[in-house]
């Protein structure tokens, strides 16, 4: 009645359903993103920064009997990138546009090691990269970089308060004076404190990270390992989406080193490649999660999402850039402005070095 090849086509094409339905269960398990001897080298370094961060009685009294005051409260800047940093000259201009700013600040540099990148030899760059990893795009590894520079500032200066991420594509809008200020003038938010042995509410410097509960394709992002894998530790009602690039108090910085249980979830390999950007979900999730009341739950970094390709958001060439093109990415919603604006493409250094004294730093 039927031929032999015909029944063997047939009921192939009718298991194949039911084959990409059991694969996950039958096939080795995917490898992790994060190798264990990475994951091992970032706990123990984690676990320095933890230590070293907490409060001394001994030399709180110390410099209370000697009487002397507290050294001013610094921003960390935190790079992440895998190609040269070709905006340096600006970024120098904006570090050292005042006389005292290097009394105010500390430079991170997380460098991809696989990618050949020029070092500066001189000015405030110079020997200003740490250990790094290597890191790709829409993986956790770019979580554990962006951790791993929190931990080595946490590490590297007590007086470290703020701690800005950016990426080599990113651009100052603002001098370093007007940052600085902007940031340690900002309104205290009421947070519970984090005592151990106090619940009353405190007045606290916020975070600056966006958190955003709706998005076309959240579902598809929270999916993204596997339907139910997230859970329980995040349900899809305490998932959530934001930009990579924020600005974190030191308390949120240590919260963001000491956690576990979310990180074991993040950690683990997509299903769905095209929906899994773990590094714009992590972050604003755990701290929606654990201090929602501490978070302005938007970000001082300007990106444009009008034509975006691929997941990048649009790039600016050198034609656009201008001191109108400036003024309008300062420019916000909110009752902040834009501390920071992304993504240029390398050839726009130029255009932006000749605005720099006349618009960019100029307050």
């Amino acid at each position: 009645m039927f031929s032999t090849p015909f029944v063997l086509s047939f009921a192939l094409l009718l298991s194949l359903p039911l084959l990409f339905l059991l694969a996950p269960r039958i096939l080795p398990p995917r490898p992790l993103p994060i190798s264990l001897p990475d994951e091992l080298d970032d706990l123990s370094l984690f676990h320095k920064a933890t230590i070293s961060s907490l409060p001394s009685k001994s030399s709180t009294s110390s410099i209370s009997h000697l009487g002397k005051t507290n050294p001013s409260p610094k921003i960390a800047f935190l790079f992440l990138t895998n190609s040269d940093l070709v905006f340096l000259p600006l970024w120098e201009k904006f570090f050292t546009g005042h006389e005292n700013n290097h009394n105010l600040y500390n430079i991170y540099i997380h460098a991809d090691p696989s990618v050949k990148m020029i070092k500066p030899q001189s000015g405030v760059f110079k020997d200003r990269f740490i250990t790094a990893k290597k890191t790709r795009r829409a993986s956790p590894t770019l979580i554990s970089a962006a951790r791993r520079l929190l931990a080595t500032a946490l590490l590297d200066d007590p007086q470290n308060s703020f701690f800005a991420l950016v990426s080599q594509h990113c651009i100052p809008l603002h001098s370093f004076h007007y940052v600085y200020t902007s940031l340690f003038s900002t309104k205290p938010i009421k947070t519970e404190s984090t005592s151990l042995f106090s619940f009353n509410s405190v007045k606290k410097l916020p975070s600056f990270i966006e958190i955003l509960a709706e998005e076309p394709n959240l579902h598809d992002r929270y999916t993204a390992r596997g339907e139910a894998v997230m859970l329980p530790e995040v349900t899809f009602d305490q998932f959530r989406v934001g930009s990579q690039f924020f600005v974190l108090t030191r308390r949120h910085a240590l919260l963001v080193i000491k956690d576990r249980k979310l990180w074991r979830k993040f950690r683990l390999p997509c299903i769905n490649t095209e929906s899994c950007y773990p590094e714009e979900h992590y972050f604003p999730t755990l701290l929606s999660m654990e201090d929602p009341k501490g978070c302005t739950k938007f970000t001082l970094t300007r990106v444009n999402w009008t034509d975006s390709v691929d997941g990048h958001p649009h790039t600016y060439k050198p034609f656009e850039v201008s001191a109108e093109l400036i003024y309008r990415l300062r420019e916000s919603n909110s009752t902040y402005s834009y501390l920071f604006a992304r993504k240029f493409s390398p050839d726009c250094l130029d255009p932006l070095m000749d605005i720099s004294d006349s618009v960019i730093l100029r307050d």
